[in-house]
């Protein structure tokens, strides 16, 4: 005979803890894979119009600071 009257449950509550592990567990699993293969999801963007603007101009000005365009600190 199984003794029920245990506090910390019987063999019911060991049946769901487990499923719920295992659940928990393969949504683990699941959430690991899909954030391998869609790595794109964690670049951080511009949020914002005006944000993309400062961006691309801030690019264009360390390209041209490079001396990349050959008008840049040039005499005639």
């Amino acid at each position: 005979m199984t003794d029920n009257t245990k506090p910390g449950g019987g063999p019911e509550r060991e049946t769901i803890m487990g499923r719920v592990l295992l659940l928990a567990f393969g949504l683990g699993a699941l959430s690991f894979l899909v954030a391998i293969d869609r790595t794109d999801w964690f670049s951080i963007q511009p949020a914002t119009g005006t944000s993309i603007a400062m961006a691309a101009a801030s690019a264009s000005a360390r390209d041209t600071s490079n001396g990349l365009t050959g008008t840049v600190g040039t005499r005639p």
